[in-house]
């Protein structure tokens, strides 16, 4: 799992002929990059110079450093329940109990795979609003990396987006699927605010 091995080792797994890791997780890894560029540019916007805004600073480098752990853990749990919903299909499907069985293990481990994306949209708005408010007040020097945390962002939501969309063709329960559709349109807003972000920064530079 990502939280206790190295980056070569990842990328080696990632990128091999294997069901897991995959686009979740590496999405997660995204947010989780994301939320330090954060926090680096908060730290860098401390001292005599920001001390109108010093509370609001500390506020958003405590918030930030507390969601790089918890994007690393929606990493471990995608992979988790990816591989669960893999190893449900491969159930045995002969008889008709056993096709039964088959279907509500599919269902089960397909709801379960569903909480991680669900998990990441939240942490990629969070991540996300914490630039909006960095954008007026942090190092002018380091602002660049406000605009590039909201890409590292909206790339992470537009994959568990994606994800979500695969899920509900799957799922059944419709009530599920109603609830992993409104995720899917709270993703696009979100992304739509990664955007005005990354356009508020650059602006910001080239003025």
């Amino acid at each position: 799992m990502i939280s206790s091995e190295t980056i070569d080792n990842y990328l080696g797994r990632l990128a091999a002929r294997q069901s897991t890791p995959g686009g979740g997780a590496a999405g997660a890894l995204h947010a989780a990059q994301g939320a330090a560029l954060i926090a680096m540019v908060a730290r860098y916007s401390t001292g005599p110079k920001y001390a109108d805004d010093a509370e609001d600073i500390e506020r958003i480098i405590s918030s930030a450093d507390g969601l790089i752990p918890a994007a690393v853990r929606i990493s471990d749990d995608d992979e988790e329940a990816f591989a669960a919903v893999i190893a449900a299909y491969g159930l045995p499907g002969g008889s008709d109990d056993e096709k039964a069985a088959r279907s509500r293990a599919v269902q089960e481990a397909l709801a379960r795979a569903a909480e991680p994306p669900r998990a990441l949209i939240d942490l990629g708005e969070q991540i996300i609003a914490l630039g909006h408010e960095l954008a007026y007040i942090g190092n002018a020097n380091v602002i660049s990396d406000v605009a590039a945390a909201s890409e590292a962002a909206r790339a992470a939501i537009g994959t568990a987006r994606i994800t979500l969309e695969i899920n509900i063709k799957a799922i059944k329960d419709t009530g599920l699927q109603d609830a992993l559709r409104s995720d899917v349109l709270r993703a696009d807003d979100a992304v739509a605010s990664a955007d005005d972000l990354s356009a508020r920064v650059r602006k910001r530079v080239l003025s």
